[in-house]
């Protein structure tokens, strides 16, 4: 249950943040702490197994990191948490609310997957945003078919802020997460469960996302009754760093319904 982890200061009630896949705590605090600012919150980034600085100590499975998310938030907080997460990280805190809700008072789900097999995602057909010449002139080339389909708000500014994010923390374990990725339990065994989870949920997508989509995640709404979906134009698979002015008042938006803080 070990999981290399930061946390803020504050002593309000906790928030754990989980990381988009292959990423690490320190970009995923780059991406949701701005959001989070004056709002008193004790902060928790957690590097899952074979991310960041956290051993690759269990099984390449969903199921095994779920476990291992759980066993963490067992041993380490005495009540239930606010959960926030983007991509594989909202995946994983959409699972924790399924299975043990008892670990949950609440969800930000940003661009969260809601499948795992990349031929169910619905995707979006039209063309991305026309960019300025040059914009990812700055990227490895072999990024750029990847952030080409990943990103919405298509600048020079974003693509740097994108790699920074990309480049920052501990190195992981590149072979378990190609493992976890293109292995066969990639997907935890209850995606297609239908359960209900009645706190508080923020699910906020990209309308140009070319990795997950965003009309998935609206069909997944039947799963939250307390449930707000957006989606916002000009952002795309990297929304926190694509959009951090409107991640912020969002955020904002499902602290307050949360009951847990407002901002100062």
């Amino acid at each position: 249950m070990h999981l290399a982890f930061d946390q803020s200061a504050h002593t309000g009630p906790a928030l754990v943040c989980l990381p988009m896949f292959s990423m690490s705590r320190a970009a995923t605090a780059t991406a949701f702490s701005p959001a989070l600012a004056g709002t008193g919150l004790r902060e928790i980034y957690l590097d899952l197994p074979g991310h960041g600085d956290t051993p690759a100590h269990c099984p390449p499975t969903s199921q095994a990191v779920l476990d291992t998310v759980c066993a963490w938030l067992d041993n380490h907080l005495d009540t239930p948490a606010l959960l926030a997460g983007g991509s594989y990280g909202a995946y994983l805190a959409a699972g924790i609310a399924r299975q043990r809700p008892d670990l949950v008072r609440g969800l930000l789900l940003v661009c969260p997957g809601i499948t795992m097999a990349r031929h169910s995602r619905h995707l979006p057909d039209e063309p991305p945003l026309d960019p300025p010449p040059g914009w990812l002139d700055a990227a490895p080339a072999a990024l750029h078919a990847h952030l080409d389909t990943a990103l919405g708000h298509r600048t020079p500014a974003v693509v740097a802020t994108v790699l920074t994010a990309l480049n920052s923390g501990g190195p992981g374990d590149a072979r378990f997460q190609q493992q976890l990725q293109n292995g066969p339990d990639y997907a935890l065994p209850d995606e297609k469960t239908h359960v209900v989870f009645p706190g508080p949920v923020s699910v906020i997508t990209g309308r140009q996302d070319g990795i997950v989509g965003y009309t998935d995640q609206f069909h997944a709404m039947r799963h939250y009754p307390r449930g707000t979906y957006t989606v916002i134009d000009a952002a795309g698979h990297y929304l926190p760093y694509e959009q951090p002015t409107l991640l912020r008042s969002l955020a904002q938006d499902w602290l307050r319904r949360t009951g847990v803080s407002t901002p100062r």
